[in-house]
């Protein structure tokens, strides 16, 4: 099977979760979606990560996202590191993991997604098998794939930037922009160079040309 790629159809599965059997295209329905897997349950950095993600359930919420994890690891193992990370994570800030949690122990899904390591021998099982690395997903409602994120199993994901470009998408989406370097919700945008300038004199009024292929404007979005 072909790499998936940016705009590539997200593969349709039936799995097993914490929150009972889905079809994921289902699941999906009319939001978008994160799916983000894990190297394995009762691991240090994928508890921080969880307890983040469940503390943050509302800044997903509020743009439409639907959020589901993913392990190489068995739905009972789940629903016992749930408890481990909510009381970890109490330590920041209220924690109730809410969200899914596949269950996905013969790794078929994992390896649908290409998300199995190929290279840290550390990150195994105990009958040395790949666990999967810390790859992100993220999934229009028409179930077409918009970012993919690849960290390796040591390193913590930053979620602030997973929703930064969330932000990016569903902005370029709804308006004929683009996001400069470093930019957060609220900022300054690129006028889209599919815009002509006569276009850009009604579309965006208070737009700056600052090169003939360069032009920012405000953009006030709810």
């Amino acid at each position: 099977m072909p790499s998936l790629r940016l705009g590539s159809i997200a593969p349709d599965f039936e799995a097993q979760t914490t929150a009972g059997p889905i079809k994921f295209h289902e699941w999906i329905g009319d939001s978008w979606a994160i799916l983000f897997s894990h190297p394995g349950d009762f691991t240090p950095v994928c508890t921080t990560e969880l307890g983040e993600v469940a503390r943050r359930a509302k800044d997903f919420e509020k743009r439409n996202v639907k959020v589901i994890g993913i392990s190489a690891n068995g739905l009972e193992e789940h629903e016992k590191w749930v408890q481990d990370i909510n009381s970890f994570g109490a330590q920041v800030a209220p924690t109730d993991v809410q969200f899914p949690i596949i269950a996905d122990p013969d790794r078929k899904i994992s390896t649908l997604y290409d998300m199995l390591d190929e290279q840290d021998a550390t990150n195994r099982d105990a009958k040395g098998l790949p666990f999967t690395i810390r790859t992100v997903f993220v999934i229009d409602p028409k179930k077409v794939i918009r970012l993919t994120l690849a960290y390796p199993a040591s390193t913590g994901r930053n979620f602030d930037e997973i929703l930064r470009v969330v932000d990016s998408l569903q902005i370029g989406d709804k308006y004929r922009v683009t996001t400069p370097v470093n930019w957060k919700k609220g900022e300054d945008v690129i006028v889209h160079p599919g815009v002509s300038n006569e276009e850009a004199k009604t579309l965006f009024p208070e737009h700056t040309t600052h090169l003939p292929y360069l032009r920012t404007t405000p953009l006030k979005v709810e």
